[in-house]
Parts: structure tokens; sequence; C-alpha cells
């Protein structure tokens, strides 16, 4: 394969991987745990932290409304990782000793 061809197909695969991750990027992830609700983006930004009301709820339970938020959090930053990982991967492997 000669130095023009080889620059094309990683011109190519860049444009294809930007593409893929401007459509990442713009995706919605929601987790929940518990009565906490949290949206992310695709960029790991968080979107949307929600509360749901809850009979059994006290305001002094804030240390486990914190705990909850953080697992919601981590639970949908997840949820993006494993969608990049997912879409993203197959460039991984499509041209071997590029990278």
């Amino acid at each position: 394969m000669n130095i023009q061809a080889l620059m094309k197909q990683a011109q190519s695969l860049q444009k294809d991987m930007l593409k893929t991750k401007g459509e990442i990027d713009e995706m919605e992830f929601t987790a929940e745990s518990s009565f906490v609700t949290v949206k992310v983006n695709g960029k790991k930004e968080v979107l949307k932290v929600s509360i749901k009301p809850d009979s059994d709820f006290d305001i002094s339970d804030m240390e486990m409304v914190e705990e909850m938020i953080q697992v919601a959090i981590n639970d949908a930053l997840n949820q993006v990782d494993k969608m990049t990982e997912k879409k993203m991967g197959k460039y991984a492997n499509a041209m071997p000793g590029l990278f």
C-alpha cells in the first residue's frame, strides 16, 4: 500500500471517528438510584438531577440522598463509557500499527 492510499484511508477513518463521537456527544443517558434520577449527555455533562417525592423521605437523610445522587451519576457516566467503547471500539482495530 502506498503512502497516499494510507493517508486517504487515515483521513476517512478520522472523519468516521469524529462523526461517531459527535453522535455519542448528542446522546442522553439516564440512570436511577432509588428516588434519584440523573441525566447526562455523551460529553459526561450532568443535564438534570431529579429527586422524586417519597413519603418515607426525611430531610435529615441528606447523607443518603447524596449517596443516591453519587450512585446515579456514576451509573449514567458508565453508560456513556460503554456506548463510547461500543461505537468507537471498531476504530481501534481498523488500521493496526497506525496509532
